[in-house]
């Protein structure tokens, strides 16, 4: 599959929930979702912290996409801000989330707007599922990301019929100029997407993420794709970074935490739902990922919303 072909079929959905403001220097941590989060930086300087990876070093323009259920922390430099109008997130029905650091040294800080982000493609819903790594892109590497922030802004601040609708359709803009940005110079960061131009790839991907649930093993997944184990080891290996049962496995804790966080069903229907014989396997399963049970994280889910 062509890269023109993708952009064009990939259809990306945004949904702007949050807008971060850390007044001097501090951190303001995010905890982690069932969905992969973009993080747009409109303001100041400062960094990303995500457990087990290098901190990522964030200013204006700068487009970060967190894969879902990592645990990340906004990190304010607290330097001089950028020049920012009165923000109005509430006009928008955006949550507010401030950090206040005490004392009054608060010339500087970060200001960032964030979205749940979907991508889909040839009716396979949500591929951003496959982003193992924070994806990062900037306006000096990439200029096309500079053109929505001024309106972003804009909307944010005056608030008017319609601008819900225009945030999301700037942050759109903003994916596809980081997506074609990265595919143009074939980037590490979405060597994943090598299995969409892989017609035998294709149909096994899309059997595990219709039904993550479903009883897969690697002999079933190899004969669905006419190719011997060791092979598709290795095409998803080349591709993800690892094996097809360690994909399979991620999906399966993503569909448990949206599941757990979107409704009241009982964690041992939700461990069935996702593959797992026993609750009990599916709970050190779920803990092992998150670092919480799937009480805690439904708890604190439920309490944010």
């Amino acid at each position: 599959m062509e890269h023109d072909f993708i952009l064009d079929q990939m259809q990306i959905e945004a949904t702007p929930f949050a807008l971060c403001e850390l007044n001097g220097k501090g951190d303001l941590g995010l905890g982690q979702d069932s969905t992969a989060t973009l993080h747009y930086i409109l303001s100041g300087r400062g960094e990303i912290r995500i457990p087990g990876q290098l901190n990522l070093p964030v200013s204006r323009g700068t487009l970060v996409l967190v894969p879902a259920l990592r645990s990340h922390v906004l990190h304010s430099y607290g330097e001089d801000i950028d020049p920012l109008p009165q923000c109005r997130p509430a006009g928008l029905n955006l949550v507010h989330l401030v950090h206040k650091q005490d004392g009054r040294d608060l010339h500087g800080g970060l200001v960032a707007i964030c979205a749940h982000i979907n991508l889909s493609l040839k009716n396979l819903n949500n591929i951003i599922d496959l982003v193992r790594d924070p994806i990062i892109d900037t306006v000096a590497d990439n200029p096309g990301l500079a053109v929505p922030v001024t309106q972003i802004l804009q909307e944010i601040a005056c608030p008017a019929l319609g601008s819900k609708a225009m945030l999301r359709a700037l942050i759109q803009q903003a994916m596809i100029a980081l997506m074609r940005h990265k595919l143009q110079r074939d980037d590490s960061d979405l060597a994943w997407m090598q299995a969409l131009r892989d017609p035998r790839l294709w149909p096994v991907l899309t059997h595990m993420m219709h039904s993550p649930g479903g009883d897969h093993s690697l002999e079933t997944l190899a004969e669905q794709a006419g190719m011997s184990r060791s092979t598709l080891a290795q095409r998803f290996s080349d591709a993800y970074g690892s094996g097809p049962m360690e994909l399979l496995r991620e999906l399966r804790m993503q569909r448990a935490a949206d599941l757990l966080a979107q409704s009241d069903m009982p964690v041992k229907r939700i461990s069935a739902e996702v593959g797992f014989k026993s609750r009990t396997a599916f709970s050190r399963a779920f803990e092992a990922t998150t670092g919480q049970s799937p009480r805690s994280y439904r708890r604190e889910k439920k309490a944010r919303s």
